[in-house]
């Protein structure tokens, strides 16, 4: 069974780059490994526009779709963003709540979850960033979203080769299949934004 890594966080966090350099360095190790970018990209860049609240749903399930396909060819699979992000964004967005159930059901599948610092500048990059103000009410949402679907997670800071670090650290120290408990933060169902800050400045 392909083991699914599944990277989560607010706009300009750095989970495309994380999840391509994460996918490297674990092909590097003989696995083979697939990483699903976000279809919310490819919808923008076709569509011309950010979604509409009746679309959302659709772009979470092809999000969905694309790692479960993925999942049946490759040892690891890391999915650029899951439905819950997708989730998350029709709340924040539309005050949709519609999609949480579903997505938070779909990410406690997943053999491992890792949730992008906010210790990264924000940058620009088209349609899909609203600003820096949506990172932190976006974060409490999401750390809010695992805490209620009770899925463990694990934060990854840092800049440059600590970040990729950082996540490797989580990966190998994390069991091989979703049976028993998973390596984690002490803090990760802390829903305060500034805990997570104050937890990067220290180290």
């Amino acid at each position: 069974m392909s083991r699914i890594i599944a990277i989560v966080g607010a706009e300009s966090t750095g989970k495309t780059t994380l999840a391509g350099e994460l996918a490297a360095a674990l092909r590097s190790e003989g696995h083979t490994v697939a990483v699903v970018s976000e279809y919310l990209r490819e919808f923008c860049d076709t569509q011309g526009r950010t979604p509409q609240v009746h679309e959302q749903a659709h772009i979470a399930g092809e999000q969905t779709r694309r790692i479960a396909e993925a999942s049946q060819a490759h040892d690891i699979v890391v999915a650029d963003t899951t439905a819950l992000m997708i989730a998350v964004y029709s709340d924040k967005v539309f005050g949709d709540l519609s999609l949480y159930t579903q997505a938070e059901t779909i990410q406690r599948g997943y053999a491992l979850t890792l949730l992008t610092a906010l210790d990264l500048p924000w940058r620009a990059d088209g349609l899909q960033r609203d600003g820096p103000q949506v990172r932190e009410p976006v974060t409490a949402l999401v750390r809010a979203s695992l805490a209620r679907a009770a899925v463990s997670y694990s934060v990854i800071g840092g800049s440059g080769p600590a970040r990729l670090e950082s996540a490797l650290a989580v990966v190998r120290h994390s069991p091989k299949s979703d049976a028993g408990p998973r390596w984690q933060w002490a803090c990760d169902h802390c829903g305060d934004v500034n805990c997570e800050r104050h937890l990067l400045a220290r180290g």
